[in-house]
């Protein structure tokens, strides 16, 4: 895989992160457990983040070492 790729895959990570944020903002953990749709879309969100950082290469994770 190229840096290329992998700064594709940030940037996938960062605005779906954004959006899961934004969605969740003033929620309460009552309102997710009401709201099966808003649970779904920020369970979707965070799936989509896990799948790309999953495939981010070994020299970018080590470049962004700082970052869990």
């Amino acid at each position: 895989m190229s840096l290329h790729e992998d700064a594709v895959r940030l940037r996938h990570m960062l605005d779906h992160a954004r959006e899961a944020v934004a969605l969740s903002r003033g929620k309460r953990q009552a309102d997710l457990e009401g709201d099966r749709v808003l649970s779904l879309a920020l369970l979707k969100l965070l799936e989509i983040v896990g799948e790309a950082a999953g495939r981010v290469t070994a020299e970018t994770q080590i470049r962004y070492a700082a970052i869990p």
